[in-house]
């Protein structure tokens, strides 16, 4: 496995600078085409699984952190408050105080649920200097977060199928969890006091871990401090785990914000919060999709997906006729032309593009392309239009395989 704060800077995907500061990396052409990549599937798998999109401002009063129980629970690795026209307002931890907010600004009934609201948007995390590092520790964290207002009957499904949409995820990035982990209190003041709440929520999280029949392990004292969670964790490149994705049922905050449906008798109701990231942080996902591929990203994931390789300069005209045609097939396209070396360093240069459209003199007169795979398949030449169609087709799937016969 790489590292991929080495390789993520070779691959010219992300950097850093003293002068923007420690935790806080940018992300450069390449590297921004990956995440807006994965913030577009991640978007439209949400909105097919019957999820409504928002935005939230990244800060919030000092009030809003401290009806959550984050100013009292988690105030050590939050940003101290900026005085701002009087007020006191605090770069935001979390995004689900925010949501249970948007709850609680309209009435909503019965038949509305499960409400499910979701969001990329940032978060600040104070870390330590010490513990900083590449993507996978950062300061500022854009989180794939999602919050369900459900019903109690329907918190079980509803975990269920958030599970599912890791699983599909994991599928269509190329990668695995090493485990899943049930996260439970454990000692000392970190954790609500409401030993009832925590039983019952535990007790539902525990059983839709049974159910999906996915191998898991129990571990006290890594619980959010408002409720128990599944979380499904990564492997580095050093071999040390963290979080990536997780599933969480929250009784708390709706208590707290004084969250309620009308029901069927026409009563007012508790909804429950289930919390889930899929991909978790943008940041945290990419680091671990370096590694796991080693810069050779699924086809829908590449930065560029087809390189376009002239054979020699009487070939150009018609690369860059090919160019054209793949970016309005929405295909990310590079033409490296025969003045970059021979065809063969060419081949070389470009081994981590997923399809090399190879175009020599009778593939311009046949109106046809050779393609090399990455994987060091070599296809029969074929015409332009069934190429790009089947690229197309695979890379609109989130295919991980590259080519079918």
């Amino acid at each position: 496995m790489y590292d991929h704060r080495k390789l993520g800077r070779e691959l010219g995907l992300f950097d850093t600078d003293p002068l923007i500061g420690a935790g806080l990396p940018y992300w450069l052409p390449d590297g921004a085409i990956v995440r807006h990549s994965l913030e577009e599937y991640i978007r439209t798998v949400e909105r097919r699984a019957g999820y409504q999109h928002v935005y939230s401002p990244v800060l919030g009063k000092r009030e809003l952190y401290e009806i959550s129980g984050h100013w009292a629970h988690y105030d050590e690795d939050m940003y101290p408050p900026m005085d701002v026209g009087g007020e006191q307002m605090v770069l935001r931890p979390s995004l689900c105080p925010h949501h249970a907010v948007m709850y609680r600004s309209r009435s909503h009934s019965y038949r509305e649920l499960p409400l499910r609201m979701a969001e990329l948007g940032a978060m600040y995390r104070s870390e330590l200097s010490g513990v900083l590092g590449g993507l996978t520790r950062v300061r500022c964290i854009q989180l794939n977060d999602a919050h369900i207002f459900c019903t109690l009957d329907q918190v079980a499904d509803e975990a269920a199928a958030a599970l599912t949409l890791i699983g599909s995820a994991y599928a269509a990035m190329g990668i695995t969890g090493a485990r899943y982990r049930l996260s439970l209190p454990g000692p000392g003041g970190k954790y609500v006091a409401a030993p009832e709440m925590w039983q019952r929520a535990s007790k539902i999280l525990s059983e839709v871990l049974d159910r999906s029949g996915v191998p898991y392990e129990a571990v006290p004292g890594e619980a959010a401090f408002y409720g128990p969670k599944i979380d499904i964790q990564v492997s580095d490149h050093a071999g040390r785990e963290s979080t990536l994705s997780t599933v969480q049922v929250d009784f708390h905050q709706p208590e707290r914000f004084d969250l309620h449906y009308i029901g069927a008798d026409g009563a007012k109701h508790r909804p429950v919060m289930v919390h889930r990231s899929i991909i978790g942080s943008v940041e945290r996902a990419v680091a671990h999709l370096i590694e796991h591929h080693g810069g050779a990203f699924p086809a829908w994931l590449a930065p560029v997906q087809i390189a376009v390789l002239p054979v020699s300069e009487a070939q150009e005209s018609a690369a860059a006729e090919l160019r054209d045609r793949c970016l309005n097939s929405d295909l990310r396209v590079e033409v490296v032309t025969a003045d970059a070396g021979s065809l063969a360093a060419r081949v070389r240069q470009t081994r981590l593009v997923p399809y090399q459209f190879i175009i020599g003199a009778a593939e311009v007169v046949n109106g046809e392309v050779a393609i090399r795979l990455r994987d060091g398949r070599r296809l029969p030449a074929q015409s332009v239009d069934d190429a790009l169609t089947r690229v197309r087709a695979r890379i609109q799937a989130h295919d991980i395989t590259l080519w079918t016969d």
